[in-house]
């Protein structure tokens, strides 16, 4: 009996062991998914409240607020990833010609390159004098629930100066030129409807895409020149759609992804999404609420 009960207390610790190593594994893996690059370094001038430079695993910089990254968002990478099932994703033939440089380091599709930094104005919808295009894209289609979400920040983007090909100052019109929209982490972010097509039933062509951050094109260019460009930060982007982009950009552009209104495309990371709209190429106020959430 004395044998059994020594054997039975060995099993005993052994698994106790286990169970701890797991624990402290797991511990491990949320700090350095939620830990910030070593070469990070906060923005010239700014408190450590506001917003920091990251470098993401794709070696891309961005300016993103701190508060926003905590490792609860990094949860969902961890048991599963940012898979959005019953999701599928085609493409679509681009107009030519393609990008004039790799979509990764074009300012006018990737916004990691210009950043942005945080502003004292207004958390919510304003209100814009003059006519709407009843056309445009509908901001509260990012959410399941098409819902008007809190303002949980508002920023200012970097100009880009194309002689220099580097960031510019930062633009001053309008006051606000990318929105912080408060999500739940995990939750499915969403195409916007509009009143325009690419064709063959799409909203949107993607002319850019990496692990966090997206834009979306709701003509068939490859360019931001005409028509509505969404730029959406702070997402998971759904694996499938990311390795899609990755194989047509690799392959010449000549098609890219296209997505439907409403069809979701990744999932939030933390409590905030970032969200830059354009109209010909121009940054436009992402609260207006006669554009972008009419009737709201």
């Amino acid at each position: 009996m004395k044998g059994k009960s020594r054997l039975g207390a060995t099993h005993l610790n052994a698994w106790l062991g286990l169970g701890l190593l797991c624990l402290v594994g797991l511990a491990l893996a949320c700090s350095l998914l939620g830990r910030p690059a070593s070469s990070a370094a906060t923005t010239p001038g700014q408190p450590e409240a506001t917003p920091v430079r990251w470098v993401n695993d794709q070696g891309e910089a961005a300016v993103r607020p701190s508060s926003v990254v905590t490792k609860s968002a990094y949860l969902p990478l961890i048991f599963g990833g940012c898979a959005i099932p019953g999701e599928s994703y085609g493409d679509l033939w681009v107009t030519p010609p393609p990008t004039d440089r790799p979509a990764e380091s074009h300012a006018d599709l990737n916004l990691a390159l210009r950043g942005y930094v945080s502003t004292n104005a207004y958390k919510g919808l304003v209100d814009y004098s003059g006519e709407a295009d009843p056309g445009a894209p509908q901001l509260p289609g990012l959410f399941a629930n098409n819902r008007t979400p809190a303002f949980s920040a508002v920023y200012r983007v970097y100009d880009w100066d194309w002689n220099c090909n580097c960031r510019g100052p930062l633009l001053t019109y309008p006051d606000v030129t990318l929105a912080g929209l408060a999500v739940t982490p995990g939750e499915t972010i969403h195409v916007p409807n509009s009143g325009y097509t690419v064709g063959s039933g799409y909203e949107v062509l993607v002319l850019y895409a990496s692990s966090n951050r997206l834009t979306l094109k709701y003509t068939n260019n490859d360019n931001v020149v005409s028509g509505y460009t969404l730029h959406v930060e702070g997402i998971c982007v759904e694996p499938r759609l990311l390795a899609l982009y990755q194989a047509w950009n690799s392959a010449g552009r000549g098609h890219l992804p296209a997505l439907r209104a409403g069809q979701a495309f990744g999932r939030a990371l933390g409590s905030e999404i970032g969200v830059a709209i354009r109209d010909y190429g121009t940054f436009m106020d992402p609260r207006s609420r006669k554009d972008w959430w009419q009737g709201r």
